[in-house]
Protein backbone atom coordinates (compact mmCIF):
# COMPACT_ATOMS: atom_id res chain seq x y z
CA UNK A 1 0.00 0.00 0.00
CA UNK A 2 1.62 3.42 -1.60
CA UNK A 3 0.33 6.06 1.05
CA UNK A 4 0.33 10.15 0.05
CA UNK A 5 3.71 12.15 0.38
CA UNK A 6 1.28 13.85 3.26
CA UNK A 7 0.58 10.94 4.89
CA UNK A 8 3.63 9.28 5.10
CA UNK A 9 5.08 12.82 6.47
CA UNK A 10 2.96 14.01 9.48
CA UNK A 11 2.47 11.37 12.29
CA UNK A 12 5.17 9.62 13.41
CA UNK A 13 7.23 13.08 14.20
CA UNK A 14 4.74 12.83 17.48
CA UNK A 15 6.62 9.52 18.86
CA UNK A 16 8.81 12.36 20.14
CA UNK A 17 6.43 13.30 23.00
CA UNK A 18 6.20 9.58 24.43
CA UNK A 19 10.46 10.01 24.89
CA UNK A 20 9.36 13.11 27.04
CA UNK A 21 6.42 11.31 28.90
CA UNK A 22 9.12 8.91 30.26
CA UNK A 23 11.44 11.70 31.08
CA UNK A 24 9.06 13.50 32.90
CA UNK A 25 8.10 10.56 35.12
CA UNK A 26 11.95 9.28 35.27
CA UNK A 27 13.00 12.60 37.89
CA UNK A 28 11.36 11.90 41.14
CA UNK A 29 10.20 15.30 41.43
CA UNK A 30 5.87 15.67 42.10
CA UNK A 31 4.48 12.52 42.75
CA UNK A 32 1.16 14.15 43.65
CA UNK A 33 1.01 16.03 40.10
CA UNK A 34 2.39 12.65 38.56
CA UNK A 35 -0.51 10.48 40.19
CA UNK A 36 -3.23 11.74 37.90
CA UNK A 37 -1.66 10.12 34.72
CA UNK A 38 -3.26 6.80 35.70
CA UNK A 39 -6.89 8.55 35.41
CA UNK A 40 -6.60 9.42 31.32
CA UNK A 41 -4.14 7.24 29.69
CA UNK A 42 -5.40 4.40 27.78
CA UNK A 43 -3.79 1.24 27.53
CA UNK A 44 -3.91 -2.00 25.58
CA UNK A 45 -3.49 -5.53 25.60
CA UNK A 46 0.01 -5.65 23.37
CA UNK A 47 2.19 -7.43 24.97
CA UNK A 48 2.23 -11.31 25.83
CA UNK A 49 3.18 -13.19 28.90
CA UNK A 50 6.32 -14.12 27.90
CA UNK A 51 7.77 -10.77 27.42
CA UNK A 52 5.96 -8.78 30.48
CA UNK A 53 8.26 -8.61 33.28
CA UNK A 54 7.36 -9.63 36.74
CA UNK A 55 7.22 -6.92 39.07
CA UNK A 56 5.36 -7.97 42.10
CA UNK A 57 8.14 -8.37 44.47
CA UNK A 58 9.74 -5.54 43.59
CA UNK A 59 9.94 -2.73 46.37
CA UNK A 60 8.96 1.11 45.50
CA UNK A 61 11.71 2.79 44.65
CA UNK A 62 14.33 0.39 44.02
CA UNK A 63 16.01 0.32 40.71
CA UNK A 64 14.88 -1.54 38.11
CA UNK A 65 16.59 -5.40 38.56
CA UNK A 66 16.02 -6.44 35.20
CA UNK A 67 16.90 -4.53 31.88
CA UNK A 68 13.78 -3.51 29.77
CA UNK A 69 13.00 -2.75 26.25
CA UNK A 70 9.96 -0.10 25.25
CA UNK A 71 8.79 0.37 22.03
CA UNK A 72 7.92 3.81 21.45
CA UNK A 73 5.71 4.94 17.92
CA UNK A 74 4.34 7.86 16.61
CA UNK A 75 0.62 7.18 14.89
CA UNK A 76 -0.41 8.53 11.74
CA UNK A 77 -3.96 8.91 12.74
CA UNK A 78 -6.83 11.34 12.42
CA UNK A 79 -7.99 10.10 16.19
CA UNK A 80 -7.14 10.25 19.80
CA UNK A 81 -6.05 7.64 22.11
CA UNK A 82 -10.01 6.81 22.98
CA UNK A 83 -10.75 6.37 18.76
CA UNK A 84 -12.65 9.98 18.61
CA UNK A 85 -11.62 11.90 15.49
CA UNK A 86 -9.43 15.15 15.69
CA UNK A 87 -11.27 17.98 15.37
CA UNK A 88 -10.37 19.60 12.11
CA UNK A 89 -9.39 22.50 13.59
CA UNK A 90 -6.77 20.54 15.36
CA UNK A 91 -5.88 18.68 12.21
CA UNK A 92 -5.33 22.35 10.40
CA UNK A 93 -3.35 23.59 13.11
CA UNK A 94 -1.12 20.83 12.47
CA UNK A 95 -0.91 20.72 8.83
CA UNK A 96 -2.22 17.12 8.71
CA UNK A 97 -5.20 17.55 6.43
CA UNK A 98 -8.53 16.16 6.50
CA UNK A 99 -9.43 13.14 9.10
CA UNK A 100 -8.94 10.87 6.34
CA UNK A 101 -5.55 11.29 5.09
CA UNK A 102 -3.84 9.22 7.76
CA UNK A 103 -2.38 6.20 6.89
CA UNK A 104 -2.39 4.36 10.28
CA UNK A 105 1.33 4.31 10.08
CA UNK A 106 4.50 4.35 12.55
CA UNK A 107 5.95 6.81 11.14
CA UNK A 108 8.62 7.26 13.99
CA UNK A 109 9.93 3.97 15.66
CA UNK A 110 12.39 4.41 18.70
CA UNK A 111 13.17 1.45 20.79
CA UNK A 112 14.07 2.54 24.53
CA UNK A 113 16.64 -0.04 25.97
CA UNK A 114 16.56 0.44 29.79
CA UNK A 115 19.34 -1.96 31.42
CA UNK A 116 19.45 -3.18 35.15
CA UNK A 117 20.04 -0.10 37.61
CA UNK A 118 17.74 2.51 35.79
CA UNK A 119 20.61 4.82 35.56
CA UNK A 120 21.08 5.25 31.89
CA UNK A 121 19.49 4.82 28.59
CA UNK A 122 20.12 3.84 25.01
CA UNK A 123 16.99 5.26 22.33
CA UNK A 124 17.35 2.83 18.76
CA UNK A 125 16.06 5.05 15.71
CA UNK A 126 14.40 2.72 13.03
CA UNK A 127 14.27 4.91 9.62
CA UNK A 128 10.59 4.41 8.66
CA UNK A 129 10.86 3.42 5.37
CA UNK A 130 13.44 0.26 6.48
CA UNK A 131 12.48 -2.76 3.90
CA UNK A 132 11.69 -5.54 6.56
CA UNK A 133 9.97 -8.98 6.56
CA UNK A 134 6.64 -7.93 8.39
CA UNK A 135 5.03 -10.18 11.14
CA UNK A 136 2.05 -12.21 10.14
CA UNK A 137 3.11 -13.37 6.95
CA UNK A 138 2.54 -10.03 4.97
CA UNK A 139 5.94 -10.23 3.39
CA UNK A 140 8.66 -7.54 2.77
CA UNK A 141 7.40 -4.01 3.10
CA UNK A 142 8.77 -0.99 4.89
CA UNK A 143 8.52 -0.96 8.37
CA UNK A 144 6.17 2.16 9.24
CA UNK A 145 3.43 -0.13 7.30
CA UNK A 146 3.26 -3.03 9.97
CA UNK A 147 0.89 -1.15 11.89
CA UNK A 148 -1.26 -0.90 9.19
CA UNK A 149 -1.44 -4.10 7.87
CA UNK A 150 -1.99 -6.29 11.19
CA UNK A 151 -4.71 -3.16 11.76
CA UNK A 152 -6.59 -3.32 8.34
CA UNK A 153 -6.32 -7.38 8.45
CA UNK A 154 -8.38 -7.00 11.70
CA UNK A 155 -11.06 -5.20 10.46
CA UNK A 156 -13.32 -7.68 9.43
CA UNK A 157 -13.02 -9.90 11.73
CA UNK A 158 -14.26 -7.46 14.65
CA UNK A 159 -16.59 -5.20 13.22
CA UNK A 160 -18.29 -9.04 13.17
CA UNK A 161 -18.48 -8.93 16.39
CA UNK A 162 -20.46 -6.09 16.79
CA UNK A 163 -17.83 -3.28 17.03
CA UNK A 164 -18.10 0.19 15.45
CA UNK A 165 -17.07 3.96 16.20
CA UNK A 166 -14.31 4.02 18.90
CA UNK A 167 -14.43 0.78 20.03
CA UNK A 168 -13.57 -0.36 17.16
CA UNK A 169 -10.92 2.12 16.56
CA UNK A 170 -9.35 0.90 19.75
CA UNK A 171 -9.56 -2.87 18.98
CA UNK A 172 -7.81 -2.70 15.85
CA UNK A 173 -5.34 -0.29 17.05
CA UNK A 174 -4.24 -3.13 19.67
CA UNK A 175 -3.68 -5.77 16.57
CA UNK A 176 -1.72 -3.04 14.46
CA UNK A 177 0.48 -2.39 17.52
CA UNK A 178 0.99 -5.95 18.14
CA UNK A 179 2.33 -6.68 14.26
CA UNK A 180 4.59 -3.39 15.00
CA UNK A 181 5.23 -4.99 18.15
CA UNK A 182 6.08 -8.27 16.75
CA UNK A 183 8.09 -6.60 13.24
CA UNK A 184 10.75 -4.79 15.53
CA UNK A 185 11.40 -8.19 17.65
CA UNK A 186 12.46 -10.07 14.47
CA UNK A 187 14.18 -7.17 12.92
CA UNK A 188 16.38 -6.17 15.66
CA UNK A 189 16.33 -9.52 17.52
CA UNK A 190 15.62 -7.53 21.15
CA UNK A 191 12.20 -8.51 22.86
CA UNK A 192 9.66 -5.75 23.33
CA UNK A 193 8.43 -5.50 27.00
CA UNK A 194 6.63 -2.27 26.95
CA UNK A 195 4.47 -0.36 24.19
CA UNK A 196 4.04 3.39 24.13
CA UNK A 197 2.30 5.40 21.47
CA UNK A 198 1.11 8.77 20.79
CA UNK A 199 -1.40 10.41 18.69
CA UNK A 200 -0.85 13.60 16.44
CA UNK A 201 -2.19 16.04 19.14
CA UNK A 202 0.29 14.78 21.70
CA UNK A 203 3.39 16.13 20.71
CA UNK A 204 2.32 19.51 19.95
CA UNK A 205 1.00 19.50 23.59
CA UNK A 206 4.06 18.45 25.19
CA UNK A 207 5.79 20.77 23.24
CA UNK A 208 3.87 23.51 24.41
CA UNK A 209 3.88 22.47 28.00
CA UNK A 210 7.21 22.22 28.52
CA UNK A 211 7.42 26.03 27.37
CA UNK A 212 9.27 25.49 24.25
CA UNK A 213 12.24 24.00 23.35
CA UNK A 214 15.83 25.78 21.92
CA UNK A 215 17.24 24.00 18.70
CA UNK A 216 19.80 25.44 16.22
CA UNK A 217 20.05 25.02 12.38
CA UNK A 218 23.08 25.74 10.35
CA UNK A 219 20.97 27.27 7.54
CA UNK A 220 17.36 29.15 7.23
CA UNK A 221 15.22 26.76 5.97
CA UNK A 222 11.53 26.89 4.00
CA UNK A 223 9.88 23.73 3.68
CA UNK A 224 6.09 23.71 2.25
CA UNK A 225 5.37 20.45 3.00
CA UNK A 226 5.68 20.52 6.08
CA UNK A 227 5.54 23.97 6.86
CA UNK A 228 8.95 24.30 8.03
CA UNK A 229 10.23 28.25 7.55
CA UNK A 230 12.90 28.92 9.98
CA UNK A 231 16.08 30.88 9.99
CA UNK A 232 19.69 29.85 10.65
CA UNK A 233 20.65 29.77 14.24
CA UNK A 234 19.29 29.39 17.60
CA UNK A 235 15.79 29.27 18.37
CA UNK A 236 12.76 28.28 20.84
CA UNK A 237 9.51 26.35 19.15
CA UNK A 238 6.69 24.70 19.99
CA UNK A 239 3.40 23.17 18.95
CA UNK A 240 2.99 23.66 14.82
CA UNK A 241 6.47 25.26 14.99
CA UNK A 242 8.07 22.07 16.44
CA UNK A 243 5.91 19.42 14.36
CA UNK A 244 7.55 21.49 11.61
CA UNK A 245 11.40 21.28 12.63
CA UNK A 246 11.03 17.75 13.43
CA UNK A 247 9.15 16.35 10.12
CA UNK A 248 11.14 18.06 7.55
CA UNK A 249 12.68 16.17 5.41
CA UNK A 250 12.47 17.61 1.83
CA UNK A 251 15.61 19.90 0.82
CA UNK A 252 17.34 17.66 3.39
CA UNK A 253 20.23 16.44 2.36
CA UNK A 254 19.98 13.03 3.91
CA UNK A 255 16.24 12.88 4.06
CA UNK A 256 14.63 10.79 6.50
CA UNK A 257 18.41 10.16 8.07
CA UNK A 258 19.20 14.07 9.08
CA UNK A 259 15.47 14.05 9.86
CA UNK A 260 16.22 11.95 12.51
CA UNK A 261 18.88 13.75 13.83
CA UNK A 262 16.76 16.76 14.15
CA UNK A 263 14.41 14.39 16.03
CA UNK A 264 17.32 13.72 18.66
CA UNK A 265 18.34 16.73 18.80
CA UNK A 266 14.93 17.95 19.57
CA UNK A 267 14.42 15.29 22.29
CA UNK A 268 17.44 16.06 23.61
CA UNK A 269 16.67 19.71 24.57
CA UNK A 270 12.90 18.73 25.44
CA UNK A 271 14.73 16.41 28.02
CA UNK A 272 17.48 19.44 29.15
CA UNK A 273 14.04 21.16 29.18
CA UNK A 274 11.67 19.40 31.39
CA UNK A 275 15.13 18.06 33.84
CA UNK A 276 15.08 21.14 34.91
CA UNK A 277 14.19 21.70 38.38
CA UNK A 278 11.97 24.50 37.45
CA UNK A 279 9.74 23.30 35.76
CA UNK A 280 8.79 21.20 38.55
CA UNK A 281 7.98 24.12 41.08
CA UNK A 282 5.41 25.59 38.57
CA UNK A 283 1.96 24.21 39.05
CA UNK A 284 0.75 25.14 35.91
CA UNK A 285 3.59 23.64 34.29
CA UNK A 286 3.24 20.50 35.71
CA UNK A 287 -0.68 20.31 34.99
CA UNK A 288 0.02 21.35 31.28
CA UNK A 289 2.47 18.38 31.10
CA UNK A 290 -0.07 15.49 32.93
CA UNK A 291 -2.85 17.12 30.35
CA UNK A 292 -0.97 16.76 27.40
CA UNK A 293 -0.29 12.96 28.23
CA UNK A 294 -3.75 12.24 28.97
CA UNK A 295 -5.64 11.47 25.97
CA UNK A 296 -2.74 11.32 23.87
CA UNK A 297 -0.59 7.83 25.33
CA UNK A 298 -2.11 4.54 24.62
CA UNK A 299 0.55 2.24 26.89
CA UNK A 300 1.03 -1.69 27.00
CA UNK A 301 -2.17 -2.86 29.39
CA UNK A 302 -0.50 -3.87 33.21
CA UNK A 303 2.26 -1.53 32.96
CA UNK A 304 2.68 0.62 36.08
CA UNK A 305 4.14 3.11 34.60
CA UNK A 306 4.71 5.63 38.21
CA UNK A 307 5.95 2.22 39.81
CA UNK A 308 8.65 2.23 36.73
CA UNK A 309 9.03 5.78 37.07
CA UNK A 310 10.21 5.47 40.85
CA UNK A 311 12.61 2.82 39.53
CA UNK A 312 14.23 5.22 36.97
CA UNK A 313 15.08 8.44 39.51
CA UNK A 314 18.72 7.89 38.66
CA UNK A 315 18.18 8.85 35.03
CA UNK A 316 18.35 12.45 36.09
CA UNK A 317 22.51 12.00 36.72
CA UNK A 318 22.49 8.80 34.23
CA UNK A 319 21.90 9.41 30.29
CA UNK A 320 19.79 8.72 27.58
CA UNK A 321 22.18 7.99 24.65
CA UNK A 322 20.51 8.33 20.74
CA UNK A 323 21.51 6.12 18.02
CA UNK A 324 20.43 5.30 14.43
CA UNK A 325 20.57 1.68 12.78
CA UNK A 326 23.16 1.16 9.96
CA UNK A 327 21.40 1.31 6.72
CA UNK A 328 22.90 0.35 3.23
CA UNK A 329 21.06 2.26 0.68
CA UNK A 330 18.01 4.90 0.52
CA UNK A 331 17.16 4.42 -2.20
CA UNK A 332 16.03 0.66 -2.70
CA UNK A 333 13.77 0.22 -5.52
CA UNK A 334 10.94 -2.50 -4.31
CA UNK A 335 7.95 -4.34 -6.29
CA UNK A 336 5.41 -3.03 -4.65
CA UNK A 337 6.55 0.13 -2.07
CA UNK A 338 8.37 2.84 -4.01
CA UNK A 339 11.84 3.45 -2.70
CA UNK A 340 12.67 2.41 0.39
CA UNK A 341 16.00 2.27 3.02
CA UNK A 342 18.14 -1.00 2.29
CA UNK A 343 19.02 -2.64 5.85
CA UNK A 344 20.79 -6.12 6.77
CA UNK A 345 18.83 -7.26 9.61
CA UNK A 346 22.22 -8.97 10.97
CA UNK A 347 24.11 -6.12 10.14
CA UNK A 348 21.48 -4.02 12.31
CA UNK A 349 21.06 -6.97 15.20
CA UNK A 350 24.56 -7.12 15.52
CA UNK A 351 24.59 -2.82 15.93
CA UNK A 352 21.60 -3.12 19.04
CA UNK A 353 23.62 -5.77 20.61
CA UNK A 354 26.92 -3.18 20.74
CA UNK A 355 24.93 -0.14 21.42
CA UNK A 356 22.91 -1.25 24.30
CA UNK A 357 26.35 -3.26 25.65
CA UNK A 358 28.90 -0.67 25.38
CA UNK A 359 29.27 1.23 28.97
CA UNK A 360 30.28 4.32 27.00
CA UNK A 361 26.90 4.58 25.13
CA UNK A 362 24.78 3.49 28.61
CA UNK A 363 26.42 5.89 30.25
CA UNK A 364 27.40 8.92 28.04
CA UNK A 365 25.51 11.54 29.92
CA UNK A 366 26.56 15.63 30.24
CA UNK A 367 25.31 16.81 33.07
CA UNK A 368 25.42 20.56 31.77
CA UNK A 369 22.79 19.25 29.55
CA UNK A 370 20.63 17.95 31.52
CA UNK A 371 22.25 14.31 32.07
CA UNK A 372 21.21 13.90 27.95
CA UNK A 373 23.90 13.36 25.09
CA UNK A 374 22.13 11.83 21.66
CA UNK A 375 24.58 9.95 19.96
CA UNK A 376 23.17 9.55 16.18
CA UNK A 377 25.52 6.61 15.76
CA UNK A 378 25.78 4.09 12.80
CA UNK A 379 28.44 1.17 11.43
CA UNK A 380 30.29 1.52 8.67
CA UNK A 381 29.28 3.94 6.10
CA UNK A 382 28.36 2.96 2.36
CA UNK A 383 29.32 5.10 -0.25
CA UNK A 384 25.38 4.83 -1.07
CA UNK A 385 24.03 6.28 1.72
CA UNK A 386 25.44 8.55 4.30
CA UNK A 387 25.01 7.98 7.96
CA UNK A 388 23.66 11.03 9.99
CA UNK A 389 26.59 12.49 12.09
CA UNK A 390 26.18 12.95 15.83
CA UNK A 391 24.14 16.10 17.30
CA UNK A 392 24.02 17.59 20.60
CA UNK A 393 21.54 19.50 22.16
CA UNK A 394 23.65 22.69 21.53
CA UNK A 395 25.24 21.98 18.28
CA UNK A 396 23.36 23.03 15.52
CA UNK A 397 21.18 20.45 12.31
CA UNK A 398 20.54 20.45 8.69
Amino acid sequence: MLLSSRGRRIGGRVALGVVSTLVLAATGYAWSQLSKLDAGIVTADVIPPSAQVDEEDTVPGEPLKVAQNILLVGIDARTDAYGNPLPQNVLDALHAGSGDDGGDTTDTMIVVHIPAGGAAATAISIPRDSYVDIAGGYGKHKINSAYSRGKNAAMSGLRAQGLSGPQLEVAANAAGAKTAIQTVEKFTGLTINHYAAINLAGFDALSQAVGGVEVCLKEPVHDSYSGADFPAGPQTLSGAQALAFVRQRHGLANGDLDRIARQQAFLSGMAKKVLNAGTFTDVSKLNSLVSAVQGAVVLDKGWDVLSFAQQLRGMTSGAIAFVTIPVQSLSLQTPSDGDAVKVDPAQVQQFVRTAISTPAVQASGDDSIGGVKPVAATATKTADAKQPTATSAAGCVN
